[in-house]
């Protein structure tokens, strides 16, 4: 068992390209149950960001795969990333 503030120091990488996520912002918890149900991953290294929700990423409790010292590795496709780097490519 571990507590919340000793995961939040982690980078959040993704299995799928090896790119860091970002750090995690907050958790989303099963009130009945008390479990965690998803990680809520700041993308652009603010903590709080409340008026941008762009900026972050709600990556589900099971595709969390591993759960490092100082690292959390996730399985995350992220449906929008081919049109972002479409964009971003020079013209």
């Amino acid at each position: 068992m571990g507590k919340i503030s000793e995961i939040q120091l982690k980078d959040i990488i993704n299995l799928l390209d090896g790119k860091r996520l970002g750090t995690l912002q907050d958790l989303v918890i099963d009130t009945q149950t008390g479990q965690i149900e998803a990680l809520i991953v700041a993308t652009n290294g603010k903590w709080l960001n409340l008026f941008h929700r762009d900026d972050e990423v709600i990556i589900p409790w099971r595709k969390i795969k591993k759960i490092g010292k100082d690292i959390i590795f996730v399985d995350y496709s992220n449906p929008n990333a081919e049109l972002k780097s479409d964009e971003e490519k020079p013209r």
